[in-house]
């Protein structure tokens, strides 16, 4: 296995045990892989919950360039649900868990079809 079929395996893992999610192992690959390199570096391939700038990243950047959706507090009220069930607390909490989290949330599963 290649580097990141075992960041995937990761990524299932917090979804089965921190998320109490079983992942779609299918959807999964190609959410990590849509994150492109930013997987394999160490500041990237997580996301700091506790930073407003980061989470406006990820709508931004995220909700509303890659899975058009139109913007509104629905998007962040969304981003901080996931947060929520990943675990405020939760130190790692890998950018490809919560971009897929929230693919599931808005049934953009489309996106990556």
């Amino acid at each position: 296995m290649g580097k990141r079929d075992d960041l995937i395996a990761q990524y299932a893992d917090d979804l089965r045990n921190k998320c109490g999610v079983t992942p779609d192992m299918d959807l999964l690959t190609k959410v990590t892989i849509g994150c492109g390199p930013a997987i394999y570096n160490p500041d990237a391939s997580t996301v700091a919950a506790s930073q407003e700038h980061e989470l406006d990243t990820v709508k931004n950047n995220f909700l509303i360039k890659k899975l058009a959706l139109q913007d509104g507090p629905e998007l962040m009220d969304a981003i901080n649900s996931v947060i929520e069930t990943y675990g405020r607390s939760e130190r790692n909490k890998y950018r490809a868990v919560v971009y897929y989290m929230l693919v599931k949330h808005f049934g953009k599963e489309s996106v990556y079809g």
